[in-house]
C-alpha cells in the first residue's frame, strides 16, 4: 500500500544514468538527402543525369551506374515507393542551391516602418530636416510613422498637429500617400505614410545606381576622387554646400576688416 501523493519509481519512471531527466534522447534530424551508400532500400526509381527516366532498378545497379558516370546517387524523393534517386554531381548541386537561396534572400523585401517625431511648434529648419528624413525613407520604399507629441497646453490645440501632418503629407505627395489618416492617441497624434514605390523596386534602383557609380569611378578614378574632395571641402558643419564665390567673398571681407581696423583705431586716438 502506498500513501496518497507518493510515486512508485519503477524501471519506466526512474531516471537512468544513460538518459538523465531532461536529456534530449533524439539526435538532430538531418535535412540533407541521403547519397550513395547511405541509401538503405533494396530498389530505387532511377533518373539519369539529363533527367531521363531509367526505371526501377536494384540499389546495387544504381550505385554501379553512378560509379560509371563518375557521379553521385542522390535520393530526391525519400517518401515515394520506391524512393526516387537521381545521378548528379552532389557538390555542384549544393553550391547551386546555396547561390539560389542567397539570391532569393537578396531579393526579399522586408516591410520596415520608420518613425519620425515632431512637435506642433517645430522650427522651420527642424521641419526641413525631418522632412528630408521622411523623403529618404520613402525613396527607400519604407513606410513612415509620423508622431506629433503634445505637451502641456498644446493638448488643447490638436488642430495644430493636424495641420502640420497635412502639410507634411502635401510636401511629400510625389513620393508617398497617406496610408493611415491622422488620429489622436493620448498625448500624441499619429499618421502613417506609405511609399508609391515597392520595396523591391527601390532596392533594384539603389543597386543600379551603385553599379553606375562604381563603373564611373572605375572609368575616371582621378575625376571621382577630385569630385569627392571638392564635395568634402565645399560643405560646412550643417551640410550646406558653400560655393567658391562665397568663400572668396568671405576672405575679401576678412581682409577689409583687418585693413580698416587700424585706421579706425588711429581716428579714435
Amino acid at each position: 500500500m502506498f500513501r496518497r501523493g507518493w510515486v512508485c519509481l519503477t524501471e519506466t519512471t526512474r531516471p537512468s544514468a544513460r538518459w538523465p531527466c531532461g536529456a534530449n534522447r533524439g539526435g538532430s534530424i538531418s535535412t540533407e538527402p541521403r547519397i550513395n551508400d547511405r541509401i538503405r532500400v533494396p530498389e530505387v526509381r532511377l533518373v539519369g543525369p539529363s533527367g531521363e527516366q531509367v526505371g526501377i532498378v536494384p540499389l546495387a545497379k544504381a550505385l554501379e551506374l553512378a560509379q560509371e558516370y563518375d557521379l553521385d546517387l542522390v535520393e530526391v524523393a525519400a517518401n515515394a515507393r520506391p524512393p526516387v534517386c537521381k545521378l548528379m554531381d552532389y557538390g555542384k548541386f549544393k553550391y547551386e542551391s546555396a547561390m539560389k537561396a542567397r539570391e532569393a534572400r537578396k531579393n526579399q523585401a522586408h516591410t520596415v516602418i520608420k518613425e519620425m517625431k515632431l512637435r506642433p511648434k517645430i522650427d522651420p529648419h527642424d521641419y526641413d530636416t525631418k522632412k528630408g528624413h521622411v523623403v529618404r525613407f520613402l525613396k527607400q520604399g519604407d513606410k513612415v510613422k509620423i508622431t506629433i507629441m503634445f505637451r502641456g497646453r498644446e493638448q488643447s490645440r490638436p488642430e495644430l498637429g493636424y495641420r502640420l501632418l497635412q502639410r507634411l503629407a502635401t510636401d511629400v505627395e510625389d513620393l508617398g500617400f497617406i496610408e493611415s489618416n491622422p488620429k489622436q492617441d493620448g498625448r500624441n497624434m499619429i499618421m502613417v505614410l506609405g511609399p508609391h514605390k515597392k520595396k523591391t523596386e527601390a532596392m533594384a534602383e539603389a543597386r543600379e545606381a551603385q553599379a553606375a557609380r562604381k563603373a564611373e569611378a572605375k572609368a575616371n578614378p582621378g575625376k571621382s576622387q577630385n569630385a569627392a574632395e571638392s564635395d568634402f571641402e565645399g560643405e560646412d558643419i550643417e551640410g550646406e554646400v558653400i560655393g567658391d564665390e562665397d568663400i572668396a567673398d568671405d576672405v575679401a571681407a576678412a581682409e577689409v576688416e583687418t585693413v580698416e581696423a587700424p585706421a579706425e583705431a588711429r581716428a579714435d586716438a
